[in-house]
């Protein structure tokens, strides 16, 4: 093995066989002009010679070095889209500019409606899917259908809120047509709210569940930017999409689908998985019932109701935190501390 040093940061090592096989690092003449005197004159001999390597981090490198952002570092935020989705239009003044915000757990779908300040995110509105089981959802709360229960329930908050139920009713019988909210044609009407779909760090695959709370808020009534390229029954091939594989995610088909195939091939197994359907009396036959009652029933009732378990969550939360003392409090404990111990040292001289 041969090294060859040169005017690099780095050395390359060079093994010249038999057969002239020559590993050759490509844009440096210094080392072409090494090879070619290898190949033509045979092996160059310079004495032993030892692997050098430049120190390139240098103590001004460490003392000027920039760490990146900390949400950055923890793996967390893409900045790259979060500056695209935030940043603001310079003739629009202060306005807004709203994010549709959807996030997965392992147990939940978590939809919100939120807007960038200086101070940081503040939430207008939102959701989760922990609230479904209130509209009829007990099960497979982060599935497609629940994150369109979801981004429904989002947006039927939020008109609500803004005082646009009424005007901005969305796509009230969902059909998995690609339906955009549009402006009213009335004189001096509101325009529709608009939001920005903001995935995070996850993948925008075709039929990921993340279009699901999209299009749920969609068809709730808030204009979303968006096209079907990325809706499940897309088809890459004619560019079209079929409108009937997405009504049947929406409601809850696929899943359906899924119950019937399983129970045909490994019934035991059918059991297993859908134990807790089964145990509440729900077959692949009533999904689509459950999901469609579901729809209807956010849209009459939007609002939020804490459960009995979160409504007096600053109190419990209260409950085991160690009061501040007052100077006054902090003095007299010191003083008994005092007299304690001055008590036990006349105890201790008496025996």
């Amino acid at each position: 093995m041969l090294y060859i040093i040169y005017s690099t940061p780095f050395s390359i090592p060079l093994q010249h066989t038999s057969s002239s096989a020559i590993a050759v690092k490509q844009g440096r003449s210094e080392v072409a002009a090494v090879l070619t005197l290898i190949l033509t004159n045979g092996p160059l001999h310079f004495g032993p010679l030892k692997p050098f390597i430049k120190t390139v981090k240098t103590n001004a490198y460490f003392s000027r070095y920039q760490v990146k952002y900390r949400r950055r570092r923890e793996g967390k935020t893409d900045y790259y889209a979060r500056k695209r989705l935030v940043s603001q239009a310079k003739n629009k003044y202060n306005s807004p500019k709203y994010r549709l915000v959807v996030r997965f757990t392992n147990k939940q779908v978590i939809v919100q409606i939120v807007y960038a300040r200086l101070q940081g995110d503040f939430v207008l509105s939102a959701a989760s899917s922990k609230e479904l089981p209130r509209y009829g959802i007990n099960h497979g709360l982060t599935n497609w259908s629940a994150a369109y229960a979801t981004g429904l329930l989002v947006a039927r908050r939020a008109l609500t809120k803004l005082g646009l139920a009424d005007k901005y009713e969305g796509v009230t019988e969902a059909d998995g047509e690609l339906k955009l909210t549009e402006p009213l044609d009335e004189e001096d009407a509101p325009r529709p709210f608009k939001a920005y779909l903001d995935v995070g760090l996850r993948r925008t695959s075709t039929g990921s569940r993340v279009f699901g709370a999209m299009k749920g808020a969609s068809d709730g009534g808030i204009f979303i930017p968006h096209n079907e390229k990325r809706f499940p029954g897309y088809d890459v091939e004619s560019k079209a999409l079929d409108a009937e594989v997405l009504k049947k995610y929406i409601f809850g088909g696929h899943v359906a689908e899924y119950m019937e195939s399983l129970e045909e091939e490994d019934d035991e197994r059918f059991k297993r998985q859908f134990s807790t359907y089964l145990a509440d009396g729900i077959g692949s036959e009533d999904i689509e019932e459950i999901y469609s009652n579901a729809y209807a029933a956010i849209r009459e009732d939007p609002t939020f109701k804490p459960t009995e378990k979160t409504k007096d969550w600053k109190a419990e939360s209260k409950k085991y935190a160690t009061p501040r003392l007052t100077g006054e409090q902090r003095k007299a404990n010191i003083e008994k501390k005092i007299q304690a111990f001055k008590a036990g040292a006349e105890i201790d001289e008496d025996e």
